[in-house]
């Protein structure tokens, strides 16, 4: 089975797609809601600040570059974070979904009260909140190293799939991993655009909020495990 629990992973890589569902979510906002701006995939994001550049309508250089600058700080912190604890992945990822939930949090509270649900102060609060936690978990994933897991990029998981096929010559390894990870992102986006255009930005944000709590819960009772899953791959 794809997500079956192994010796080298453990639940890793069931926890880690579920924060792929909350990426499909959060740029969910960020796209429809926010200006058309990525906070979590930055190869989109790079391409948007270029169409700004040329003066392509709807996108915002201002916009781009806030997002670039605040998921950098976001990696940055969660770079920091596993010099330091990244020795246990198991606990690395629970401290790690636990500041996520707090910058998620403070995003859910300012969509709640804004005076101006459309207001540019607004959007901007939620484009750095947002990017900081994408960068953070970004960070996270790829110093977890669990193969295909990235929870924020698709691109080399998709090249992977076909370039290593029986097709192509290769040995085809996990494509069910692979194909979950871009089913997940699929139905977290699916479903955050379906909530945005019902239910508005708060409600959504909301959904995303809870989808990480429940996530934070189930890695802080792994947090304590001492089983070979938890030793940095």
């Amino acid at each position: 089975m794809p997500l079956a629990q192994t010796p080298a992973h453990g639940p890793l890589p069931r926890l880690l797609l579920v924060l792929t569902m909350v990426t499909g979510l959060v740029d969910a906002v960020s796209y429809l809601s926010l200006g058309h701006v990525f906070v979590a995939n930055m190869t989109g994001n790079v391409a948007f600040l270029g169409f700004a550049v040329a003066d392509a309508r709807e996108f915002s250089v201002a916009a781009s570059l806030t997002a670039t600058a605040a998921f950098l700080v976001g990696a940055l912190a969660g770079g920091r974070l596993g010099t330091r604890i990244g020795g246990h992945r198991g606990r690395y990822l629970a401290i790690a979904i636990l500041f996520e939930i707090l910058a998620l949090g403070a995003a859910f509270v300012a969509a709640a009260v804004a005076a101006d649900p459309s207001g540019a102060a607004l959007r901007y609060e939620l484009i750095v909140l947002l990017a900081l936690a994408m960068g953070l978990q970004n960070a996270t994933a790829r110093r977890i190293g669990v193969p295909d897991l990235t929870t924020t990029v698709l691109t080399l998981t998709l090249t992977g799939l076909a370039a290593d096929s029986s097709v192509a010559g290769g040995d085809n390894p996990r494509p069910g991993r692979r194909l979950l990870a871009t089913l997940t992102m699929f139905i977290g986006a699916a479903i955050g655009s379906f909530v945005i255009f019902r239910a508005g930005l708060s409600a959504v944000l909301g959904l995303t909020l809870a989808v990480l709590l429940a996530c934070g819960i189930w890695a802080h009772r792994l947090s304590a495990s001492t089983e070979a899953w938890t030793r940095a791959a």
